[in-house]
Parts: C-alpha cells; sequence; structure tokens
C-alpha cells in the first residue's frame, strides 16, 4: 500500500486529491479541519473513465449518530446503521479516507465497495 500522503486543492466546495490511479473529489463542510473529517461524500474518478461514489464514516461517528438515534427513536431505536454507498473507515481524515481509497483499488476491492455512477 502507499504511504506517502497525496496533496490536494480546493475547487468551490470541493476538496480535490489527485493520486496515481484516480482524482478524488470530497464535499468536506465550509471551514471543517480535513484531518478531522469524519464524515463526507466523495466522488472518484478512476483513470479508465468510469466514476463512483460513497459516504465515507468513521466508526466513531456511527456510534455517535446511534447514540443519538436511541434517544429519537430513529432506525428502529439505533439497532442498525444504514447510510447509501457507505463506506466505515477507522479513523478521520481527508489523507486516512485518501490512503483507504488507495488500498481498496490496490487489493482490488474498490468496485465492490463504491458505487458505479452512470455516465
Amino acid at each position: 500500500m502507499s504511504h506517502s500522503t497525496p496533496s490536494g486543492s480546493w475547487d468551490g466546495p470541493w476538496y480535490r486529491v489527485h493520486t496515481e490511479q484516480f482524482e478524488a473529489a470530497f464535499l468536506p463542510d465550509a471551514g471543517e479541519d480535513l484531518e478531522s473529517v469524519d464524515s463526507v461524500d466523495v466522488f472518484v474518478d478512476l483513470n479508465d473513465g468510469s466514476r463512483w461514489s460513497a459516504t465515507i464514516i468513521t466508526v466513531a461517528q456511527v456510534e455517535i449518530l446511534m447514540k443519538r438515534w436511541t434517544a429519537g427513536g430513529e432506525a428502529y431505536a439505533s439497532r442498525y446503521f444504514w447510510c447509501s454507498d457507505g463506506l466505515v473507515v477507522r479513523d478521520a481524515g481527508i489523507s486516512n479516507m485518501t490512503h483507504v481509497l488507495t488500498g481498496l483499488i490496490e487489493n482490488g476491492e474498490f468496485t465492490q465497495i463504491l458505487q458505479r455512477l452512470e455516465d
């Protein structure tokens, strides 16, 4: 697995990260510390021209949501967690999430986990 930290740049509300295998466009909240991001939508363009999407969320953020839902009665009193295109990661931060995406490509699981978008 690649261990270098990819650099990114802002493009309006999007934070774009370029790697050898893909370009990822993350949509963090305005003013959010990029290395503290714990839930974010991402669109990934692979070098073959295909487009993919996911909602990446940390284990800790899932736990926070489920505790909140227990009190509010959502998700059958928080007996489950579900989100469309969901990918749960251990650690927060855009750089960590980019490393996870890179690892998924390198181990062949990327297309099984992210949602392919139509052209």
